[in-house]
């Protein structure tokens, strides 16, 4: 969880102005695997990371949603990357701007034209 939480960090310090401060605003929580509560019926088991909550752009306050935060599923990620360190790092980052631009309220259009998936 250490490798994945640098890749994070390195992450967000890449980012610039208003963009870092919104990455920061938003936690990161690291689970293994995606239980089976959070797959329900929407997602595959192999999920990698998932948006939770709404969009920063649709945040109104006393709303009662959960709260807006990224999940990052560590060895969904690491089987993945097919055990290479190296490629692990580079999923970790990927996955993590991908979520975050769905915090930003980024469609997956757009989240594959700013070049995050």
């Amino acid at each position: 969880m250490e490798i994945a939480e640098q890749e994070v960090r390195a992450a967000r310090k890449k980012l610039h102005g208003p963009l870092r401060d919104l990455a920061e605003s938003v936690p990161v929580v690291f689970h293994d695997r995606p239980s089976p509560e959070i797959l329900g019926e929407e997602f595959e088991p192999d999920l990698l990371g998932l948006f939770v909550g709404a969009p920063v752009n649709e945040a109104v306050e006393g709303r009662a949603d959960v709260p807006a935060h990224i999940l990052l599923f560590i060895e969904e990620l690491f089987d993945f990357a097919e055990g290479d360190c190296d490629a692990y790092r580079k999923e970790v980052r990927v996955t993590y701007l991908h979520e975050l631009g769905h915090y930003l309220g980024w469609d997956e259009d757009e989240v594959a034209r700013r070049g995050l998936e």
